[in-house]
């Protein structure tokens, strides 16, 4: 076996070496690329690979680690993988697995290593494929009591972050001469913070720095011109130095508080991280034993701390296999740490290092290719010596246009029209949709460019607009809370009020807003309102809709005739359903927040946003509910709103999760969000002066109050320097400072344009690029910036154009005013939210609603019903407060209130009339105030009998009536419901056990009882995963106590822990424990978690279910087998084995009994199985 980590010629085994094709073809996967084979066989010594935008550097890595472990460099253990997002390591470590496992049941390893070792390394060890800010804390954890920090440290978030900065900020007592508010101060203190954490920069030299250009500025000789107080621009960079000095004490107290609180945030991680590797040797000794291979991944984006770490450890000393990954033309984060000089910089920090280029990309046509190749030509001409990107062999030909328009509108109307005819073209070609995006520069940008593309009956979706509060159904869902608990959330009400559901008028809020102003007590304004929509903007944006109350409004509307009667209808209800939660408040959080959600049928609402992104929503704003309510279990709604409006400030709303290419909707998003996605149909508008690039920045850190400046950065040698020569004037001070800021601006407009060669370089086949002059506002015209103008003079010299020039538009006049700016815009509100889809989804409702009717009017079976005395009818009391003939009985606590109609459109004309409006179908639960069977069946002329009879004084004849017509009701009716976008395998079980149980479960959730068997159980997997973990390293009886750990008092867990011990599962070592997985079946998202996977002799898998109860009657296995089924299935796709080598089995641990059933369904027959949900 070759030494580990050591160079496969010094290794003297060359010969018995598989090389990358041979490797390949054994695992039956593609053959490389001469590019990628050299770098998958490349020495093992430091080496930089130069991979372009999609040339496939993650398979390239994959294969490198491959190569390695067959060839006995390395075991997958010893393989460290390192990259930045958890996305990107959890594809890249299921892309390394996937293909050891592989090369686990492969024959080449045979041959290899006859001994068996390297197969018993594959089968029984991993590559650990972490973030750097993982990797980092783990070293941390480790380690950090040598600095010293506690192992236990908690990691702040970043909204933690700003709360425990912005207490200190808020109860600071000294003066620290600044007009600013205590959040801009905050921001700054934080920024301040993270700066100086990145480059491992003291408080000391920064105010050394500050005091020293303070000192040159003010001392600096006027001319003989110049006045005695120094210029406005000088002022201010004076004032900037002295702000940042001003915030060192705070950063002081702020550091002060996260160690008394034993806290630390992501910057002080990776410094900590910084600090062992460079100061403490044998922390690098360890790492260098523990790993013998590295991958770097996306190494451009790495910031200075993070360069310190991975030089300490991996760069010096004996050369080891490190392979840095990644593209100067990508360096687009500059603007949060990242310093793009560090790829460069890798061959000086890893000596020996050799550098490698992978620049076949299989994603670009070439007709793409040379737009981006004239756009990073400056780029590749500095830094590192970077060929073309090129076009892989027998690449297609792309579909790409530029074009300039005269206005704004028409740039939009010409790219969503192509975008419209491309989309059809593809459909007409191909059953799928294909990918397309519009990527902006902007935000701003963003609302406009969704809806041109929505007229052209586009599906759309928004990506990441402002974080994951200002998603639509989350912002409503938290607008609600907020007004359950604040009367005087005045903004929050409005737009329930206003939303796609309620759709009140103007007029009617304007009356509202009145009625609130008379509850506060305000002077009464006129009766009769002339203007509501002035009103209406009097009452909205500024204080007094905070102060007049609209949500005690809702709860005491007033006089009825002040509003329109749908108007009055729709307020008495919103008012009723908020009424109803806040009955309801002492809920635990995370229930709360659910029952808001479906009381206000925010579920139903998240549905009709296309590929389930709403629903996707709720459920990342449910988890953070949840992970802050686990956080502290006593928090109150009021504090779960006040970590949310600090979550604003601190994050932009919070994460709204990762992107991910959608294949049935038009995504629009930013082009940082774009960075290593791809899709069929790209657009690229507004490349326009002033917007990309951007306008030139007022300043770099010579104003910019949280940036250090240049000569403390950690990469100083790659920034513009400041040079004042001494006993320089005044104005010579002033023009240094200028060429100091111009050449700041240079760097910017070189990250501006690596951002521009990323948005290009997303395209698959389709690209369009376009600007436009005039804009919706502004005088002076914008025109195509340096970037638009340079595409179009590349496709005008070539000699076979890659592009097509749709329109060019000729330069306005030069007084020429701005023709949009006389446009008057206009939109409807409240808007439609089903705009022009209205009339399709009211012809479909009917269809719906008359089914319906035809299956409600059918006889229900019969019932034997005993015949009465005396007929009688149900009671029919209307709620105390509300009238009936306005409000309808508020629904039970948990169902959905039926909706509004929509009383501002024409009215309906008839029940059946596809053109009309519609109601959706009322709740299946019988109406226990609706006439009943015996009602109607009493005889002509009998007489109505309201409340108690004569000879039924307690009402249980009527009581009776109502249950019979009730279980009658009931027997008609299957449970019908709505599936969620995920099955658990549980329930997949219980869908085979019982569908009918499910689907009431589903409708309307509740807890299962406290059940002491599944703790029990719950304590024996935990037991056995301590086990299976603990014998890698020690036997479980060197650890006292380590199996109880946590483990239920319950006797019985020592007899089950005995009968373990006793089995034949006992000796054998599992592959995996406790293995998590999410697997996709006829549409619908199947989860669960296997408890072990052995590795069998013949090279197949078995995966173990643990059973802690009694063996099941043989009529139940049928059901319970679901459970193996689903587990077979998910591990052969995790393990790319076929399903048929799969083997899967229940262990009753008990009884030492294991059961192995046989015809295990299949994936059709789990689909079978999900589409019988009755739906």
């Amino acid at each position: 076996m070759a030494v580990p980590g050591g160079d496969r010629e010094r290794a003297g085994e060359a010969e018995h070496l598989a090389g990358p094709f041979e490797v390949a073809e054994a695992l039956g996967l593609p053959k490389p690329t001469p590019e990628q084979a050299a770098v998958v066989a490349a020495p093992t010594a430091p080496a930089l690979v130069v991979a372009g935008a999609g040339a496939g550097k993650t398979e390239t890595m994959a294969a490198r680690v491959v190569y390695l472990v067959a060839n006995g460099f390395v075991t997958p253990d010893r393989v460290l993988g390192l990259t930045f997002t958890r996305k990107a390591a959890r594809q890249l470590s299921e892309r390394v697995r996937t293909r050891l496992r592989r090369l686990g049941g492969s024959p080449l390893l045979d041959r290899l290593d006859p001994s068996g070792e390297r197969r018993a390394a594959v089968l029984t060890t991993e590559p650990v494929i972490l973030t750097y800010h993982a990797y980092a804390g783990r070293l941390v954890g480790e380690h950090g009591l040598r600095l010293p920090v506690e192992p236990g440290v908690r990691l702040l978030t970043e909204t933690a972050s700003w709360q425990l900065a912005h207490r200190v900020v808020s109860t600071w007592a000294e003066d620290i001469d600044t007009d600013k508010v205590p959040a801009t101060v905050t921001g700054y203190l934080l920024a301040l913070a993270g700066e100086l954490g990145e480059h491992l920069v003291e408080p000391t030299d920064l105010r050394k720095n500050a005091e020293w250009l303070t000192t040159v500025i003010e001392s600096a000789p006027k001319t003989a011109r110049q006045r005695d107080a120094l210029p406005e621009k000088l002022k201010d960079i004076v004032n900037a130095q002295r702000l940042r000095v001003n915030l060192l004490p705070l950063l002081e107290a702020y550091q002060a508080r996260k160690r008394r609180e034993a806290a630390m945030d992501f910057a002080d991680q990776m410094s900590l991280a910084a600090r062992l590797a460079s100061e403490y040797p044998e922390v690098v000794r360890g790492e260098r034993e523990r790993y013998g291979a590295v991958l770097l991944d996306e190494y451009q984006d790495t910031g200075h701390a993070q360069r310190v770490l991975l030089r300490s450890l991996f760069g010096q000393g004996e050369p080891m296999a490190v392979t840095s990954v990644g593209d100067p033309a990508q360096a687009i984060y500059g603007w949060r740490g990242a310093s793009a000089a560090n790829l460069p910089r890798f061959v000086h920090d890893f000596p020996p290092a050799r550098k490698y280029g992978l620049l076949t990309s299989f994603r670009n046509p070439p007709e793409v290719l040379a737009l981006a190749n004239a756009v990073s030509e400056p780029l590749r001409a500095s830094g590192l010596d970077v060929e073309e990107l090129r076009a892989r062999p027998g690449a297609g030909p792309g579909d790409v246009r530029i074009g300039l328009f005269p206005d704004v509108r028409a740039e939009l109307g010409w790219m969503a029209d192509t975008v419209a005819a491309q989309w059809a073209a593809h459909l007409d070609s191909s059953d799928e949709p294909p990918t397309a995006a519009v990527l902006v520069r902007r935000r701003a940008d963003m609302a406009a460019i969704a809806a041109a593309l929505r007229e052209r009956d586009l599906p759309v979706e928004v990506v990441g607009l402002g974080g994951l509060l200002d998603e639509p159904e989350v912002r409503d869902l938290t607008s609600a809370l907020r007004v359950l608990v604040d009367p005087l959330a005045g903004t929050a009400a409005a737009r329930l009020l206003t939303g796609s559901r309620w759709r009140v008028a103007a007029v009617d809020l304007a009356a509202l807003w009145q009625r609130a102003r008379e509850l506060a007590g305000a002077p009464s304004r006129q009766s009769v309102v002339d203007d509501p929509l002035a009103v209406l903007a009097d009452a909205l944006p500024g204080e007094h809709a905070e102060q007049a109350g609209l949500a005690d409004a809702l709860d005491d509307p007033g006089d009825p005739t002040a509003y329109s009667a749908e108007g009055y209808r729709r307020v008495r209800r919103l008012g009723a359903e908020l009424s109803s939660l806040r009955r309801r408040l002492e809920q635990p959080l995370p229930e709360l927040v659910a029952d808001v959600e479906r009381t206000l049928l925010l579920d139903i609402e998240a549905m009709a946003r296309p590929g389930g992104v709403g629903r996707s929503h709720l459920d990342a704003f449910a988890d953070v509910v949840a992970d802050f309510a686990a956080a502290s279990p006593s928090a109150t709604l009021p504090a779960l709103l006040d970590y949310l409006y600090t979550a604003e400030h601190a994050e932009d709303g919070l994460e709204p999760g990762e992107v991910e290419v959608a294949e049935n909707r038009v995504q629009v998003l930013t082009m940082h969000s774009a960075k290593g996605l791809e899709w069929h149909i790209v657009a690229v508008p507004h490349v326009v002066k002033d917007v990309f690039p951007g306008r030139k920045k007022t300043s770099c850190w010579l104003k910019a109050v949280a940036e250090l400046p240049a000569e403390l950065r950690g990469d100083a040698a790659d920034l513009p320097k400041l040079r004042i020569p001494g006993g320089s004037n005044r104005k010579e001070v002033e023009e240094a400072l200028d060429r100091h800021a111009d050449d700041f601006e240079d760097r910017r407009l070189v990250e501006e344009r690596r951002l521009l060669y990323v948005a290009l370089t997303r395209s698959e086949h389709s690209l369009l690029v376009s600007g436009h002059w005039w804009a919706e506002t502004g005088d002076k015209p914008k025109g195509p910036s340096t970037f638009l103008a340079e595409l179009r003079e590349s496709v005008l010299a070539a000699d076979h154009p890659p592009a097509d020039i749709a329109h060019w538009a000729p330069p306005p006049a030069e007084d020429e005013p701005n023709p949009l700016a006389s446009q008057v815009k206009s939109a409807d509100w409240p808007a439609d939210p089903l705009g022009k889809r209205r009339a399709a989804v009211a012809e479909g409702a009917a269809l719906v609603r008359a089914a319906l009717d035809r299956h409600l009017s059918a006889p229900p079976p019969p019932t034997p019903t005993p015949t009465p005395p005396h007929p009688v009818t149900p009671a029919a009391q209307p709620p105390d407060d509300l009238p009936p003939d306005d409000l309808p009985p508020e629904p039970p606590d948990g169902l959905p209130p039926e909706p509004p109609d929509d009383y501002d459109l024409p009215p309906e004309p008839d029940d059946h009339d596809p053109g009309g409006e519609f109601d959706l179908p009322a709740d299946p639960t019988p109406d226990l105030e609706a006439p009943t069977d015996l009602e109607e069946s009493r005889e002509p002329g009998a007489p109505e009998q309201l409340g108690e009879s004569a000879d039924d004084p307690e009402g249980w004849a009527r009581d009776v009536d109502v249950l019979l017509a009730e279980r009658a009701a009931a027997a008609d009716r299957r449970e019908r419901v709505v599936l969620p976008d995920h099955l658990s395998v549980s329930q997949l079980v219980e869908l085979a056990a019982d569908p009918d149980q499910l689907a009431r479960r589903l409708r309307r959730p509740l807890p299962f009882p406290p059940n002491p068997l599944a703790r029990r159980g719950t304590a024996f997997h935990t037991w056995l995963e301590q086990r299976f973990g603990a014998t890698r390293l020690l036997d479980l009886d060197e650890l006292p106590g380590a199996a109880d750990e946590g483990a239920s008092p319950d006797s019985d867990l020592g007899r089950l822990q005995e009968a373990f011990l006793t089995s034949a599962w006992a000796d054998r070592t599992p592959h995996d424990v406790e293995v998590p997985f999410e697997a996709e079946i006829d549409g619908m998202s199947v989860r669960g978690r296997m408890d072990a996977v052995f590795a069998d002799p013949d090279g197949g898998w078995t995966v173990v279910d643990w059973k802690t109860g009694a063996v099941p009657e043989e009529e139940r296995l049928p059901a319970l087998s679901v459970q193996l089924a689903a587990y077979r299935l998910a591990w052969a796709a995790l393990s790319d084995t076929p399903v048929e080598r799969v083997r899967a089995a229940f262990h009753y641990v008990r009884h030492d009994h294991t059961l192995r059933p046989a015809d295990l369904l299949d994936a059709a027959g789990l689909r079978a199985l999900i589409r019988s949900v009755p739906t």
